[in-house]
């Protein structure tokens, strides 16, 4: 009898375990199996260098969604961003999207100025208004050599 509450307490207590490694992994996952409260944007950008899917989606400063894809826009010769956005967030047809980095040498992220004098970006829509700001490469590049331009030789003659 006794072997018996022994094995009921530990297939009590691995069954308990099991369930809290799949609700960690559900929330972290951030997997939602009752709808989507989300919806995707897009936006086109000339260079989506060191963006990456993952990367978060911030208005003011707060957190309101992440880039789920990357891709080639063939037809504008344009990178293109898929992003997905918390419902509730209200974004409008003349926002604009910037690629910012955290910090120095942080990761980047897309920060959102969501306009407001439009009409709202419905789920699917495209923020057409981007910028791409300067590579920090090509900046400390310049200032370490001065941006100096060669004159070209002059042949003898």
């Amino acid at each position: 009898m006794k072997k018996y509450s022994m094995e009921t307490a530990v297939g009590v207590f691995v069954l308990v375990g099991l369930i809290c490694v799949g609700y960690m992994t559900v929330k972290l996952g951030k997997v939602s199996f009752f709808g989507e409260d989300t919806y995707t944007l897009h936006a086109r950008f000339t260079s989506v260098s060191g963006l990456r899917a993952g990367s978060s989606v911030e208005i003011y400063g707060i957190e309101v969604g992440s880039v789920t894809n990357l891709g080639i826009d063939t037809e504008r010769q344009m990178g293109l961003v898929t992003m997905k956005v918390r419902k509730g967030v209200a974004i409008y047809d003349d926002a604009s999207a910037t690629i910012k980095t955290a910090g120095l040498i942080g990761d980047k992220f897309v920060r959102i100025d969501p306009g407001g004098s439009g009409e709202l970006l419905k789920p699917g829509g495209t923020i057409t208004q981007t910028t791409v700001p300067s590579d920090i490469e090509d900046l400390i590049g310049k200032y370490a050599f001065g941006d100096v331009k060669k004159e070209p030789e002059k042949s003898e003659k």
